[in-house]
């Protein structure tokens, strides 16, 4: 807008409000159909690909809506729009993944695909403290978060645990603020999933450890429904905590340096369940689209080195090898200078990313890997130390 203040930023997000239970009878039906039209999307698609004479074709969202024109008179729950929408959303995903065929969406038994229902921004419409799709109306929790919104299209889905959910992409503006610190290093572990080189941690919450028992315990009594609600409720609990500090990161510091440590090496190590369960993935995706809407500078490097390097002196005098995994507090030799392993390392991180051409305002690559010989200088005894960045 041109009256709108420079220091104000518009970013999309995702409200997701709960559907009450009366709604999930009618849902689940809708969802039957809405598999149907993406498993004949996905036939017909395919057959136009791989034709038995003639040229083949690629059809298109367009291509697919006209030829299922009039579908929604032998369909009892969706409409017109929804229709289309599936062939959209088929058409958009099977490009994306440049494959003739896509998964077929099953609608019963054991591996079954988890319910979702697309809808058009004019398809629903608000009603009080509730919303109305397709003649049906749906009550929601906490209607009032609904209150002087636009949506965008979105979808209802479902969840493991058979509840279903209202998702609205709405239209919100940001004023961006200055950041208190001009930047920090964020080295992520598993005795704490973070650490910041200004000695601020995260402990490691043990969502799922945590109530591992109590799982196992479930599942060996049939109870699957009470199983699938632990793990969603380690999962809500990992995604706060994770929400929390990265929100805290994003307000403080201008500059956010973190780790590339590697979470799908590690699963396939002992370490898979408190690695699966410490988040980092999702941490550095927060960090990064939360630095992208306030105007932050947010870049992953190569962490080689780090904790073994001295970030005062920059010589390799650290503790090397898993059996030294356990030691946490460690002196240089050189300089004598005391380190806790994390915090030393975090400072190394965020030296290297100092070093590195670091994205715009987080919107360049979401993975900057930058090699530890562009990063930092590992110094050898008798070769000219590192110095710290300023």
């Amino acid at each position: 807008m041109m009256n709108e203040p420079a220091h104000t930023n518009s970013v999309t997000r995702t409200l997701r409000l709960k559907v009450r239970r009366e709604a999930y009878p009618w849902l689940n039906a809708a969802a039957i159909e809405v598999n149907t039209v993406w498993n004949w999307a996905n036939e017909v698609s395919a057959k136009a690909a791989r034709p038995f004479a003639g040229r083949p074709r690629w059809l298109t969202g367009f291509d697919l809506n006209n030829l299922s024109a009039g579908t929604a008179d032998f369909l009892a729950h969706i409409g017109a729009a929804t229709i289309q929408r599936v062939n959209c959303e088929y058409a958009l995903k099977r490009r994306l993944a440049k494959r003739v065929k896509l998964r077929w969406r099953v609608s019963r038994g054991r591996r079954r695909s988890l319910g979702w229902v697309p809808f058009k921004a004019v398809s629903l419409k608000r009603r009080g403290r509730a919303v109305r799709f397709c003649g049906k109306t749906f009550r929601v929790f906490e209607a009032e978060r609904l209150d002087g919104l636009e949506w965008r299209q979105g979808c209802f889905v479902q969840d493991a645990v058979g509840d279903w959910w209202i998702c609205l992409p709405v239209l919100v503006r940001i004023e961006a603020s200055a950041a208190r610190h001009p930047a920090v290093g964020i080295d992520l572990g598993l005795k704490d999933t973070a650490v910041t080189s200004d000695g601020e941690r995260l402990e490691a919450g043990r969502f799922y450890r945590g109530i591992e028992t109590a799982i196992a315990e479930a599942q060996r009594r049939g109870h699957k429904r009470q199983a699938k609600r632990l793990h969603r409720k380690a999962a809500n609990r990992r995604r706060d905590a994770l929400h929390k500090f990265s929100r805290k990161i994003v307000d403080q510091y201008q500059n956010i340096v973190v780790g590339d440590v590697s979470s799908l090496k590690l699963t396939q190590t002992r370490m898979a369940k408190a690695v699966l369960d410490a988040g980092w993935g999702m941490l550095r995706t927060q960090l990064q689209y939360k630095g992208e809407h306030a105007g932050r500078s947010v870049t992953i490097v190569n962490e080689q080195f780090t904790s073994r390097v001295c970030s005062q002196c920059g010589l390799l005098r650290g503790p090397q090898g898993l059996r030294q995994l356990v030691v946490r507090k460690w002196e240089c030799s050189a300089c004598g200078a005391e380190h806790d392993r994390d915090i030393n390392a975090a400072r190394n991180i965020l030296t290297a990313g100092l070093r590195c051409r670091a994205s715009v305002r987080g919107n360049e690559s979401p993975y900057l890997l930058v090699s530890p010989t562009q990063a930092y200088r590992v110094c050898e005894p008798g070769i000219e130390p590192m110095r710290a960045a300023a």
